[in-house]
């Protein structure tokens, strides 16, 4: 399990107590702030846990939902337009307004951690809204990942957050071109 050090010091009820654990390697410093109980931890959930208003997408989703096979080289968070740049070089952060922010974010229970990740139909809407700027190659293997699993996606749930995008008909298009 992923603790902060809020609750890693809950836990143990003492900064003295925390650092015996962490010498008999009971509990493990991850990151500033960033505790576990195992040594190894996935990135998705460290970072989750890290920036817990942050939300799982693009690349780093696409690979969690089995959409591509190509290991991203870094975790690719979104945040609000205005919160403060995340400085880690194990980050790829993009910023969304806050009033697209929130839409489709879902929390999933992985491998005895949380994390907040962009659902499928959110995550199809992102992928057509750049794909100029994704390699073309790269798309097309993601598009095709989709046109397999176009039977699973809620179209209302596409309709209902394409209505949040200024040009929610231009990709509905492209969307139905592509995918449908």
């Amino acid at each position: 399990m992923v603790y902060s050090y809020k609750e890693i010091i809950n836990k143990y009820q003492s900064r003295n107590e925390l650092n015996k654990a962490l010498e008999e390697n009971q509990i493990y410093k991850l990151e500033h702030g960033i505790y576990s109980n195992e040594k190894i931890v996935d990135p998705l959930i460290l970072y989750s846990k890290k920036y817990p208003n942050a939300i799982i997408t693009m690349d780093s989703a696409f690979y969690f939902y089995h959409l591509t096979d190509v290991i991203p080289n870094k975790i690719h968070l979104a945040t609000d337009r205005k919160s403060s740049i995340i400085k880690n070089e194990k980050i790829f952060q993009i910023f969304i307004p806050k009033e697209i922010l929130n839409a489709g974010k879902i929390t999933l229970d992985i491998q005895g951690g949380t994390i907040n990740i962009y659902n499928k139909e959110r995550l199809l809407i992102e992928l057509i809204r750049k794909r100029n700027q994704i390699p073309f190659d790269y798309y097309k293997e993601i598009i095709s990942n989709y046109r397999e699993i176009a039977h699973e996606l809620d179209m209302y749930k596409i309709e209902e957050y394409l209505s949040l995008f200024k040009n929610g008909d231009n990709l509905f298009e492209v969307m139905q071109r592509e995918v449908f």
